[in-house]
């Protein structure tokens, strides 16, 4: 049969409005989906941030195993939930906090299973009365499966911890290795110990115990350290003479270092 240059276009054109509505359908199948994982994501980190056990253990499977760069494997439910009571919800232990990294989050279907999610995510830290504290950075992936019209989680990975940057909004400045070789030398501190300042390129090394340190020039007599809140402030007298070294977290006065 010859198909009529008419009755052609016809048939494109159906083919073509078969294919978009093919087309249609998964992507709002997709988003749904994407909805979905996003909805449970954000439930469980609530139950996560404050500390709510009881809800916190239904976003899992028995078998359950959770995989950390630094932790390694914890295989089973029993142990996830015993190390979380122990240690994360524990009211003796510094409280953690988790916000997702905005616009790093991407859902993805996994075939005949479920769903992945991936992004990344910052921790904050309060402890013994202080200011919470912006501390790691980390990524995620989370494997969730859709079994029996629920949804749970079986394999969690978190990768890549690693210190948050600190004092973002603080701009480096170039000193003089004059300036700079002022403030080499040892120092005493009350609570420290022994601190030794040494020069390394345009910067400054502090080192006290096994703490080892690079800090950047804010201004002449003002350092600070970009992976935590910390400052660094050279007092010297009228004549120039370096004679302490004032260290402060957040802000607040924590340690007085006096040169030797």
């Amino acid at each position: 049969m010859i198909l009529k240059l008419k009755d052609l276009i016809l048939f494109i054109c159906i083919l073509a409005a078969s294919g978009y509505n093919s087309y249609a359908q998964k992507s709002e199948t997709a988003k749904n989906l994407t909805n979905t994982i996003l909805k449970l994501d954000g439930e469980f980190w609530k139950s996560y941030n404050t500390c709510d056990i009881p809800t916190f253990k239904t976003f899992f499977v028995e078998d359950f195993e959770f995989y950390h760069d630094k932790g390694g494997l914890t295989s089973g439910l029993t142990k996830m939930m015993s190390s979380i009571e122990n240690g994360l919800c524990n009211p003796e232990n510094p409280r953690v906090r988790r916000e997702v990294v905005e616009g790093s989050v991407d859902v993805f279907p996994l075939n005949n299973y479920g769903a992945i999610i991936t992004g990344e995510h910052v921790f904050y830290v309060s402890e013994n009365g202080k200011a919470e504290r912006l501390a790691e950075i980390a990524k995620f992936t989370h494997v969730w499966q859709h079994k029996n019209e629920q949804w749970k989680m079986t394999r969690v990975l978190s990768y890549d911890h690693q210190a948050a940057p600190q004092n973002t909004d603080k701009k480096e400045i170039s000193l003089s290795d004059k300036t700079l070789n002022q403030y080499v030398g040892t120092y005493q501190a009350p609570q420290t110990g022994t601190v030794i300042i040494t020069k390394k390129e345009k910067l400054l090394k502090i080192k006290a115990g096994k703490m080892e340190l690079i800090v950047y020039p804010q201004s002449e007599k003002l350092f600070f350290h970009k992976q935590n809140p910390l400052t660094f402030e050279f007092i010297k007298t009228s004549n120039e003479k370096v004679l302490k070294m004032l260290i402060r977290e957040n802000g607040k006065l924590v340690e007085e270092a006096t040169k030797m």
